[in-house]
């Protein structure tokens, strides 16, 4: 299990007198996650899966798991929805809805192949007491919705319909801003921006700029004019794809640039190793989604 050293800590304590970085705070996270007992990669629906590359099954789950008790050992609530059979991608949780507010919005896929994967995860907020609404438009959950501040960031171009942003505001009551990405390798809103402190008045994220055509460019710059620029090195390895508590982030432990970049921030990254479920297209934050009552 990654665990945060007394080094870790001198070090980033050296980065905030050095940089004069803000004093980042963590703040309690309760999140969902699926065991990948089932995952394999035997078709195509985004650049990073080749069938004819082999799987490990027993890997990803040793991978996952490490995932896993990082996150109990920084403190969080971790909940698990079995694995179903035939579903070899729903260990990807983040896609499994938005929860926000108590509120539940379902997921409802672009590909056959996942289609199930939201009938699923519905059942589990149910009963796990959460107020489920049932999607109308095609979206793919928190890999296209992210929630920063009071405002949620919202993502089109290759899975989820922009008509699913106006059924997220309807539902939730926020602001909703549509993004529009434009690289297929980037294929959800998660893959290209990382929340780093999603508090009001402490909204912090990090991205790839390439990956959104100019009109969102302009949207990310004037909003988020402190945030974060990664480079396409870092972001190749889906170093973007993490999950942050204030302080805490845990990322890809390939994305090295990125990891001195958020030390620089003041923040704590942990790497993680899910080289096995990058061969799915999905890494840190695909396989994490946020509960917020």
């Amino acid at each position: 299990m990654s665990t945060v050293t007394e080094t870790q800590t001198e070090s980033r304590t050296e980065a905030e007198t050095r940089t004069g970085a803000t004093r980042r705070t963590p703040s309690p996270k309760t999140v969902l996650m699926c065991r990948p007992e089932h995952f394999t990669v035997v078709y195509q629906i985004n650049p990073w899966m080749d069938p004819a590359k082999p799987t490990d099954t027993a890997l990803a789950v040793a991978q996952w798991q490490t995932l896993h008790d990082t996150y109990v050992g920084l403190g969080f609530e971790v909940h698990l929805i079995d694995p179903v059979e035939g579903l070899p991608d729903m260990v990807y949780a983040a896609n499994g809805g938005t929860v926000i507010d108590g509120i539940a919005y379902g997921a409802r896929f672009t590909h056959e192949q996942r289609a199930a994967e939201g009938p699923a995860y519905m059942d589990w907020f149910r009963g796990a007491g959460f107020d489920v609404r049932e999607p109308e438009e095609v979206n793919e959950g928190e890999g296209d919705f992210l929630l920063v501040g009071d405002v949620i960031l919202a993502g089109t171009g290759f899975r989820s319909d922009a008509s699913s942003h106006a059924e997220l505001a309807r539902i939730t009551g926020r602001d909703v801003l549509t993004l529009n990405l434009v690289n297929p390798s980037f294929y959800h809103l998660d893959t290209a921006i990382a929340v780093l402190d999603s508090r009001p008045g402490q909204e912090h994220i990090a991205y790839l700029p390439s990956a959104f055509d100019e009109p969102s460019l302009e949207v990310l710059h004037e909003r988020y004019p402190d945030a974060i620029l990664v480079s396409e090195e870092d972001a190749a390895v889906l170093g973007l794809n993490s999950y942050s508590d204030g302080l805490n982030v845990v990322i890809a432990a390939r994305a090295a640039g990125f990891e001195r970049q958020l030390r620089d921030a003041g923040y704590q990254p942990i790497g993680v190793d899910l080289s096995e479920l990058l061969l799915g297209g999905g890494g840190v934050k695909c396989c994490t989604l946020e509960l917020r009552r």
